[in-house]
């Protein structure tokens, strides 16, 4: 096995994907919303283009309908759901962070259940999220893009699962996933994000903390792009990897920290690949100017574990005691 590196790294630079841009939404268009007449509003969930409001989300996401549209959400606790089957519509708390979805899911799945042509969901949180098969969601994308920016994933069975869309993005920035994930279902480990066959991932400046088993991050995406977060296991519980990619991915892991804990199920790397199969290529998977250490008392184990076959670029990371950089599983 190969040895840490004994200085810190530069900090290596990230590609944008440029399906959707994460920080052109970090903004609720107030001006929009202040323009449309006070007394159309007649409910908590504002449609800002024509300022009708409305007393449940989903009456609201149905006026967007096939059109273009965005739903400013009032400061509250919320036991309401939606589903969107079409259109492009944009999830806006007016005071972020103010707005909770609390322990309600559409069709057992999730507090937005996402298939039509794209999503966009800023400063919501989103809070107890528990299914009969242990992968209640704050979010559930099946179809289309996905951006979601400043929100927070709390005390669920996971924070953001997907189905299947190859030709779908999926950008997550500046947000929060907290006692998350669970093992508990027979189908399964259930993660703080799991990404299906999507065309790609990017996840940037976010926390994950405090799991509750399974991954923190797990994508089965071709293309992935984690960069600048933070993974702190050091309170979690029945946890595994904090970045699996168990079929394989191109892209970068670059410029995140990291910190293992003691209470882990499995222990023996922080970041998989293609631990499921080689299904996605590998071939020049940047992994570089992280800063990963072992909280007090965690055991010793590989910062990469890689199964690929493909040879990965592996660059310049800072390792503390006791994490070994890299091991090629056959």
């Amino acid at each position: 096995m190969q040895k840490s590196a004994q200085h810190s790294p530069a900090r290596v630079q990230f590609r944008f994907i440029g399906v959707v841009a994460a920080l052109a939404v970090a903004a609720i268009p107030v001006a929009a919303l202040l323009a449309q007449p006070a007394a159309q509003a007649s409910g908590p969930f504002t449609v800002v283009e024509t300022g009708q409001g409305f007393q449940r989300l989903q009456d609201a996401v149905d006026a967007i309908g096939d059109n273009t549209g965005s739903i400013a959400i009032a400061p509250g606790a919320y036991r309401q759901c939606a589903v969107q089957t079409k259109g492009d519509v944009s999830y806006l708390a007016e005071q972020p962070g103010r707005a909770v979805f609390d322990g309600e899911t559409c069709e057992g799945k999730a507090a937005l259940v996402l298939r039509g042509r794209s999503a966009t969901v800023s400063g919501l949180t989103f809070a107890g999220m528990h299914v009969r098969e242990f992968n209640g969601a704050g979010i559930r994308i099946e179809k289309g893009n996905l951006t979601v920016v400043q929100s927070w994933f709390r005390d669920s069975d996971q924070g953001i699962l997907s189905a299947r869309d190859a030709s779908g993005t999926i950008v997550i920035d500046k947000s929060t996933f907290t006692r998350l994930g669970t093992c508990d279902g027979a189908g399964g480990c259930a993660h703080s994000i799991y990404i299906g066959d999507y065309g790609a991932l990017r996840v940037t400046r976010s926390r994950f903390e405090e799991g509750r088993g399974g991954h923190y991050v797990k994508s089965r995406t071709p293309t992935v792009q984690l960069a600048s977060n933070s993974f702190d296991d050091s309170a979690g519980q029945g946890t595994n990897y904090m970045i699996d990619l168990p079929a394989g991915s191109r892209g970068q892991i670059t410029n995140n920290w990291f910190v293992q804990g003691v209470n882990k199920e499995n222990y023996g790397a922080l970041i998989a690949v293609a631990a499921e199969g080689r299904k996605n290529s590998s071939a020049g998977l940047t992994i570089a100017a992280n800063d990963a250490r072992l909280a007090p008392g965690a055991r010793k184990t590989l910062f990469v574990a890689d199964w690929s076959g493909d040879t990965l670029g592996l660059g310049e990371n800072t390792l503390g005691a006791q994490i070994e950089r890299y091991e090629r599983i056959r």
